[in-house]
């Protein structure tokens, strides 16, 4: 099977989120059934097909299919992504693939018992485009491309700065879990492309860039770590804000987003020369929890109390407590668990942002949405125990704004995330102001 990630389910960046465990499986069932059309085998891939579906689907009817998909779109290449939802009694799939000519998304429908009942080429996205918020005003910033670079990756990136002036305070921007752009795009919202050019018109410049497990997906499909997902390549540019002009060397931050603020008191400590960092929307707990708590919100949201449902739940759940593993003994590196190799569960558990956080010298500044479905006020007030009483730190709670800090009327499902915005002036103000009252 051509290798392909899928990172994170029911984590901070995948869109279409469901409870289930079991979509892991119908993920990988949906990859396994193109690969079977790519390799001409399509008696096997019409075993995929529901025994109602069968006689309506011929193995020929695939044969000439993908034949015509060959004919516009060139060999099968890889999934770049994919996406999964519940409808009505279905779970839905959708890969997109890349081909050696073009692009192309598909979609599955399966039965409760993992049987494809639909197979169909995905309808264009008429989906709702970026819009840019009213202070992004382009007389005020200009933009240069950067490289991050590290043994063996290079990483395209934007160095976002005010137009005229120099001796700039500079943020490095963190991404949070998948395999984000450098814009940490979710739907038609960017907030990393807000952040840049609504400091930037505060006098304040920015790093952002593509990250690894986007460009480098092939090297995520065996044992990794956070090392290799986040720390490498955000020290990698933290080094090069050193360099750039125009640049306070001595007014250096940091800005992770969800896992990318989890993991900035580790970055602090390999980059001690950092005057603060910014944690926003950042995991106070063991990710397992995490997990566990979103995966029971959604679970509630779906309103379905019959028992299947209950057992299903219940039977993720166990799923999900195997990854509180602290060592692998005797289990391999590379063995997946929520479909994320053992070696990352060991990393993450073995780590603690929170008792790193309070030995930290640093400046801290930690923000919080209360309508964060992904990362809930539980970790704000978890971060606010640990690191009241300590003078460098300085916490911000919003009532009315969500995981990307944009405004959200209601903690509701991902859905919402559909919907254009942009991240609050105020959250741009408080962090101006945070900046410059060093």
């Amino acid at each position: 099977m051509k290798k392909y990630l899928v990172l994170f389910i029911a984590l901070f960046f995948i869109t279409e989120l469901t409870f289930s465990q079991s979509i892991i499986n119908l993920i990988n069932r949906s990859g396994e059934y193109v690969d079977a059309l790519e390799n001409g085998k399509f008696e096997e891939a019409h075993g995929f097909f529901d025994e109602s579906v069968k006689n309506k689907v011929r193995p020929d009817d695939l044969k000439n299919f993908w034949t015509s998909i060959n004919a516009s779109l060139g060999t099968f290449e890889s999934v770049e992504n994919a996406q999964n939802k519940v409808q009505d009694e279905f779970y839905v799939v959708t890969l997109k693939c890349k081909f050696s000519k073009g692009k192309q998304a598909f979609q599955f429908a399966f039965n409760k018992s993992e049987k494809i009942v639909g197979f169909f080429i995905a309808p264009k996205n008429n989906a709702p485009i970026y819009q840019q918020p009213a202070y992004a005003d382009s007389t005020l910033y200009k933009e240069q491309h950067v490289s991050i670079k590290t043994e063996g990756h290079e990483l395209a990136g934007l160095f976002t700065t005010p137009k005229t002036g120099n001796n700039f305070p500079v943020i490095v921007l963190v991404h949070g879990s998948g395999p984000a752009d450098m814009d940490e795009t979710v739907g038609p919202n960017k907030p990393f492309k807000d952040l840049a050019m609504g400091l930037a018109a505060k006098g304040i410049a920015t790093i952002r860039y593509v990250k690894r497990t986007r460009v480098y997906p092939g090297e995520f499909a065996k044992a990794f770590t956070l090392k290799e997902e986040v720390t490498d390549d955000a020290l990698a540019a933290i080094a090069l804000a050193r360099t750039l002009p125009g640049i306070n060397k001595k007014q250096i931050y940091v800005l992770g987003h969800s896992l990318g603020g989890m993991v900035s008191p580790k970055l602090a400590t390999q980059s001690p020369d950092l005057n603060g960092i910014i944690l926003a929307a950042a995991p106070a707990r063991k990710f397992t929890d995490v997990i566990i708590e979103q995966n029971k919100f959604f679970f509630e949201s779906l309103k379905d109390t019959s028992t299947a449902a209950r057992e299903q739940f219940q039977k993720a759940l166990k799923e999900f407590e195997k990854t509180r593993i602290t060592e692998l003994g005797t289990v391999k590196a590379d063995s997946l668990l929520l479909g994320i190799p053992a070696s990352y569960w060991v990393d993450m558990n073995q780590y603690d942002q929170t008792g790193i956080a309070k030995k930290l010298k640093t400046r801290i500044l930690v923000l919080q949405a209360e309508h964060d479905i992904q990362v809930s006020t539980t970790d704000y007030n978890l971060w606010k125990s640990v690191l009241e009483k300590k003078k460098n730190a300085t916490f911000k709670l919003y009532p009315s704004l969500n995981h990307l800090f944009i405004s959200q009327p209601e903690k509701s499902t991902a859905e919402l995330y559909k919907n254009p915005g942009n991240v609050d002036a105020v959250v741009l103000n408080d962090i101006a102001l945070w900046v410059k009252g060093s």
